[in-house]
């Protein structure tokens, strides 16, 4: 465990290995537990905004509503204020700004946005936690919570109309941030749902997990990593890996570490020059369904093979090209010839 952890008054060595290790979800008996060994300290433990959120803050607030984390849900709470500072400072979250927080849990980053000087809009699905919150920063006018899904909630309209609201007595406010320690189990949509968002957003910055991280900033040409979501990636963002976390800071502990990403989201005008986005990610889509085929197979239902070999060409690629052979700046090209003719 690193030093947040093991620097703790209570003596959590006493509790179940296998629940500090996330090996299984904690039980009600082990909340009991944890209230008994809080209920025994003399100094007390506060969650107040303006204090730094640690092991112990965080599973007090968890227990002070009789929860534990959820598995269906992805829950995995940040144990280290240090990682939320650098969440923050990834983003560059500064007074004035709007940040949207995907997934606040017990308040531990928005808690570091807030006093960044940021307005928060949070998106939170368990109630259980939409209800921490609220109580949390109720004297805060820097904060607001919705109870919904995010994946299924019009987020577009939700940011719009309060960008246009904030604009009308902040007529040089900037495009808002995302900044979130995000669900695994919901990273892509999340990613394939904002990046498209440069109009509204300047930066997504994501926890997510490692491995997942790596193949979608730095997939290899040539590889069985490299599918459409790096083509989404680069086409709406200039994406960067900035460092790893350890497991060992979350809790319950997953298998997997995880690792800080930005998004530096491109304003629309400054896309890559295709004549239809929608028919463009349609032939991506079509080339990497016939992964180890070659695009004049794959492609076949869009034109002949001789057009696509003959497209390929104009476009200055081999008429053997195979999918995970191409450049964003190809598979543009390509899409270009096809779209003239």
């Amino acid at each position: 465990m690193n030093a947040v952890i093991t620097s703790t008054i209570i003596n959590y060595n006493s509790l179940s290995p296998s629940w500090i290790s996330g090996e299984n979800w904690p039980s009600k008996v082990l909340l009991g537990e944890i209230s008994a060994a809080f209920s025994r300290r003399r100094t007390k433990v506060s969650c107040s905004k303006s204090s730094p959120d640690d092991y112990h803050s965080t599973l007090k607030s968890l227990n002070s509503r009789g929860r534990f984390p959820r598995k269906s849900l992805g829950q995995h709470y940040m144990l280290n204020s240090d990682i939320n500072d650098q969440l923050a400072s990834a983003a560059d979250v500064k007074e004035g700004d709007f940040v949207l927080e995907i997934g606040p849990g017990t308040g531990s980053l928005t808690n570091v946005l807030i006093n960044s000087g940021a307005t928060v809009l949070a998106i939170e699905k368990d109630p259980h936690m939409v209800a921490l919150v609220t109580e949390r920063f109720a004297d805060s006018d820097k904060f607001k919570v919705l109870q919904e899904d995010f994946v299924k909630c019009h987020i577009r309209s939700h940011m719009l109309s309060i960008l246009e609201s904030r604009r009308l007595s902040h007529p040089d406010s900037a495009l808002a941030k995302v900044v979130s320690n995000l669900p695994f189990n919901i990273s892509t949509d999340v990613v394939k749902l904002l990046l498209p968002m440069g109009d509204i957003f300047s930066k997504v910055v994501l926890l997510l997990q490692d491995e997942a991280a790596l193949r979608l900033v730095e997939p290899a040409l040539r590889t069985s990593e490299y599918r459409p979501i790096n083509i989404l990636i680069n086409f709406y963002s200039e994406p960067e890996y900035n460092f790893r976390v350890p497991r060992e800071n979350f809790f319950p502990q997953p298998k997997v570490d995880a690792a800080v990403v930005t998004f530096k989201l491109k304003h629309p005008s400054d896309y890559p020059d295709v004549s239809s986005t929608k028919n463009f990610f349609s032939l991506v889509n079509s080339a990497f369904n016939g992964k180890r085929k070659m695009l004049r197979k794959s492609l076949q239902h869009i034109s002949s093979s001789p057009e696509i070999e003959k497209a390929l060409g104009v476009a200055g690629l081999p008429v053997t090209s195979r999918p995970e052979e191409l450049t964003l700046d190809d598979f543009v090209k390509l899409h270009n010839v096809i779209a003239s003719e």
